[in-house]
């Protein structure tokens, strides 16, 4: 769909609700395509569904395992640190 820059300024939240829907929406200026607006895709993904609906992936809703943060105490504690740097 073609619309003009006034058309646009006119009626701005139909036209992003178009857009939302997947409808491309063509700006123009003097006629001219000047730019284009597109809605941006749920943040869930479609092929994050797909491999979960395929079975090649499994989710039971907890938090993913494999990159576990390991903290070691070694050094000086940071609150002296932070004494020390203030003198």
């Amino acid at each position: 769909m073609r619309v003009s820059i006034n058309e646009l300024k006119a009626h701005l939240s139909r036209y992003v609700t178009q857009a939302q829907s997947g409808q491309l929406i063509e700006l123009t200026s003097h006629r001219k395509v000047v730019a284009r607006i597109v809605g941006v895709p749920p943040a869930d993904s479609a092929g994050v569904s797909r491999l979960l609906a395929a079975g090649v992936a499994t989710w039971q809703g907890g938090k993913p395992a494999g990159a576990v943060l390991g903290l070691q105490a070694y050094g000086k504690p940071v609150s002296a640190l932070v004494l020390e740097d203030r003198g």
